[in-house]
């Protein structure tokens, strides 16, 4: 199904959201719970899936996929049912960028972490992409089921703090896993070890690295949330530890 076109506008700068503009008859399909406000003419909707599937089975196909990488089973569908142009906002739950990409002209498909896609243009089929490597299925954690993006048309996806887009030409790229946002179809994703037992134990990078192969484009965020959330835990923790030391 071809994808409707849309014209958007990122606003804000550190956290930003982004504003789709659209025109009467057009539909944007999004996450639950992302909007933050639309004008008179936008209809919602919630439904099972992106609206790809027209079959029972096929519904229930997409249901089960969505409970695989952990999202709601239900996504919102909002339609201009106006006559002249409308708008609708949306934002992740956190601060961040948000990354417009046009799928066709990566050949149509586009892979990302699971809690990186916002939304997309009517047409768009939000699947799973199962990694096929060992390494990534048993290390890899949430790396191990990503998110399968397919279309012709504009989707958005969010990272935490700056996103960097890195071309590779028949290169490789190794990143911390939380780092990665999405990738173009074709490159090699594996999860490996970090390196030597000391550099494992001791140098806080973490155990294990994602490793990219090929040619193609990576999106990679500067600030994930599970840092982020790591960092306030600890200084909660220490300052719940000092009031305590304290006496109070």
């Amino acid at each position: 199904m071809p994808s409707h076109e849309l014209d958007y506008e990122i606003l804000g700068t550190s956290a930003q959201s982004v504003e789709i503009i659209l025109d009467p008859g057009e539909t944007v399909i999004a996450e639950a719970g992302v909007m933050n406000y639309m004008t008179e003419g936008v209809r919602f909707d919630t439904r099972m899936g992106d609206g790809s599937a027209t079959s029972m089975l096929g519904k229930l196909w997409g249901m089960g996929k969505r409970m695989l990488t952990g999202e709601s089973l239900f996504m919102t569908h909002f339609s201009n049912a106006g006559k002249a142009p409308a708008r609708v906002a949306f934002a992740a739950p956190y601060p961040g960028t948000v990354v417009p990409i046009q799928l066709a002209e990566l050949g149509g498909k586009l892979i990302c972490q699971k809690d990186a896609f916002l939304c997309a243009a009517h047409g768009t089929a939000i699947g799973i992409s199962f990694n096929k490597r060992l390494g990534a299925g048993f290390f890899g954690g949430e790396g191990f089921i990503l998110q399968k993006l397919e279309g012709d048309g504009l989707a958005f996806v969010h990272a935490g703090g700056t996103v960097i887009r890195k071309e590779l030409n028949n290169e490789t790229l190794r990143l911390d896993t939380g780092c990665l946002v999405a990738f173009s179809e074709g490159l090699d994703y594996d999860i490996q070890l970090a390196g030597g037992l000391r550099s494992m134990l001791f140098g806080g990078e973490g155990i294990f690295l994602a490793t990219l192969k090929g040619s193609g484009t990576v999106w990679i965020q500067s600030l994930p949330f599970s840092r982020l959330a790591e960092r306030v835990y600890e200084a909660t923790f220490k300052a719940r530890e000092e009031v305590r030391a304290g006496g109070k």
